[in-house]
């Protein structure tokens, strides 16, 4: 798997109610919530690295580092960028960074690491509870097509 550093990749998220502090728990804050936010940022680093594994892996994050930098509300399209600085093969670090249709909307890190067996993976996470590991992988979840850059 070959992805050099300064490669890019960029997926975007309209706003819904669903998607809001209010849902959270922060009653009556309609507009994007961080942890949202977050996760639109960690889809921008997995699009970058998923289409290069091989059969069976997948990546985990494992570090976030993020100011939120602005409120956008419910409609707005908000773009996450994701930026390899750096990588050994199995951990990967990547500047992220998103924009609503107004300003950028926040900046930080995002840090993940290659799972060769995403099966194996799981079905230690399972033993923790004693529950079984599903028999195969999940199917990938569906979303916006990555734009990549080199």
């Amino acid at each position: 798997m070959e992805i050099r550093p300064g490669a890019t990749a960029e997926v975007a998220l309209t706003v819904t109610s669903d998607r809001t502090a209010d849902v959270l728990g922060n009653s009556g804050v309609t507009v994007l919530a961080t942890p949202f936010l977050i996760g639109l940022l960690e889809q921008a680093a997995g699009a970058l690295i998923h289409p290069h594994l091989p059969s069976g892996a997948s990546t985990v994050g494992t570090m976030v580092e993020m100011k939120h930098l602005a409120p956008t509300p419910v409609g707005m399209t908000v773009r996450a960028r994701a930026t390899l600085l750096e990588t050994d093969g199995r951990r990967y670090l990547f500047a992220v960074e998103a924009w609503d249709e107004k300003e950028k909307v926040a900046e930080g890190r995002h840090e993940r690491f290659v799972i060769p067996s995403l099966a194996k993976f799981l079905e230690r996470a399972m033993q923790k509870s004693g529950a079984p590991a599903p028999p195969h992988p999940p199917p990938p979840r569906p979303g916006p097509a990555p734009r990549e850059a080199h």
